[in-house]
């Protein structure tokens, strides 16, 4: 019975997505397990992923994991291991693990997890996030936030 094995292996494997001609994601990995035989179906990345996003402006977000596996029927990813998420404007988000919706553009964790940018230095368990981390919710945070003061911003102008 080969119904447990994968329809097909790729080795050192570049997947380039477009949009209008425009590239949108370049996907690089090791090895890619494609399990879309199964009946809930998933490609698997079991030696890592490096994602690379670009927006409409050309800027790039890259994702980093020891380990990926993509549902094809919910199509969210599951990247696991020493996950590193860096932004085009210098964001960078660490944890052990989180989910990706790629349709809906939106991560999210139970697990711990650090963010650093120019205005945070946190760490906190579970995240809810878009891509961007402009919408952003998390657990007990620990860490420093910058707040501006607007009241001492009209006063000054």
């Amino acid at each position: 019975n080969y119904s447990n094995y994968p329809i097909g292996i790729a080795e050192n494997l570049k997947l380039i997505y477009t949009d209008s001609a425009k590239v949108k994601a370049i996907l690089t990995s090791p090895l890619n397990k494609d399990f879309t035989n199964q009946s809930f179906p998933y490609s698997e990345f079991p030696n890592g992923v490096k994602i690379t996003f670009y927006d409409n402006n050309n800027q790039e977000t890259t994702v980093i994991s020891d380990y990926a596996i993509a549902y094809n029927k919910t199509n969210i990813v599951d990247l696991v291991g020493n996950v590193v998420i860096n932004t085009y404007d210098g964001s960078v988000l660490k944890t052990s693990q989180i989910y990706w919706d790629p349709e809906q553009e939106w991560l999210f964790t139970e697990k711990k997890f650090t963010f650093k940018n120019i205005d945070y230095d946190i760490s906190a368990t579970r995240l809810d996030a878009n891509r961007s981390f402009t919408i952003f919710n998390s657990g007990e945070l620990e860490g420093q936030v910058l707040i501006e003061d607007k009241e001492k911003q009209i006063n000054e102008n």
